[in-house]
């Protein structure tokens, strides 16, 4: 069995930050990575920043320029995160950036650059999830409900307004199913073409970057693609990888 991969962990700031941290080494163990005492010793480093005076700002960018030095990869996450750009101006060679209270954002950081492999004999479920479609299609559902209200369709009324998932989210979904094998995408939700309107394409985090690198692929690869109510798209994985 592979070693579990190892994550290094800096705490700074308030007691609120440090709750943040505990939550995020909570779920870091519950999915079965190893806390790294050292920089040496871990796979990457995850920073947990303050950015209230000047004085934890210059704690914070010395820790991460440390993390750094030692180690090479970053992700840094906190209060610091939410000062505009100030992170990547200094330290421009982090992984990833996240504000404070952002559990979600760093876990997706961490699985983006330091994937837990799958352990057939401990995880219950495979790294696609449980199918039921044959091996070789999958539905992917980009998102749920719409904002029109046709007078023949009922959908708003059952399922809401259009509530998109966020592109990164999505993105990493279609590459799990490929590397499971999925040689079929039939993308699925009510109003295609509304897609990322109600998030005003947020960025997210994909394949090492933001995902304003994502929402140009989206959209070079859905240039000749069907849009209507309640549509189903079909990708070949050929157009996708390429």
């Amino acid at each position: 069995m592979a070693a579990a991969p190892k994550v290094g962990f800096v705490s700074l700031g308030c007691p609120k930050a440090l709750v943040d941290s505990e939550g995020i080494l909570t779920r870091l163990r519950a999915e079965g990575y190893a806390i790294s005492p050292s920089y040496k010793g871990a796979d990457l480093v995850v920073v947990n920043t303050c950015g209230f005076i000047e004085s934890a700002v210059l704690e914070s960018l010395d820790a991460i320029g440390e993390a750094l030095e030692e180690n090479g990869r970053v992700i840094v996450t906190g209060c610091l995160g939410a000062k505009g750009d100030i992170v990547r101006q200094t330290h421009p060679k982090v992984l990833a950036v996240t504000g404070p209270h952002a559990l979600e954002e760093v876990m997706t950081a961490v699985h983006e650059h330091l994937p837990k492999p799958h352990d057939p004999f401990a995880d219950l479920v495979p790294p696609q999830g449980i199918k039921l479609t044959p091996r070789h299609y999958a539905y992917l559902k980009i998102s749920e409900g719409c904002n029109h209200r046709c007078t023949f369709c009922i959908i708003p009324s059952l399922r809401g307004d259009l509530v998109s998932r966020p592109i990164g989210e999505v993105m990493r979904e279609a590459e799990s199913l490929v590397n499971a094998g999925v040689k079929e995408l039939l993308v699925i939700s009510q109003d295609t073409s509304a897609y990322g309107v109600d998030l005003k394409y947020r960025t997210g985090f994909w394949a090492g970057g933001r995902s304003r690198r994502a929402w140009a692929i989206w959209r070079r690869r859905s240039e000749n693609w069907a849009y209507g109510c309640g549509s189903t798209t079909f990708i070949p994985i050929r157009m996708w990888t390429t």
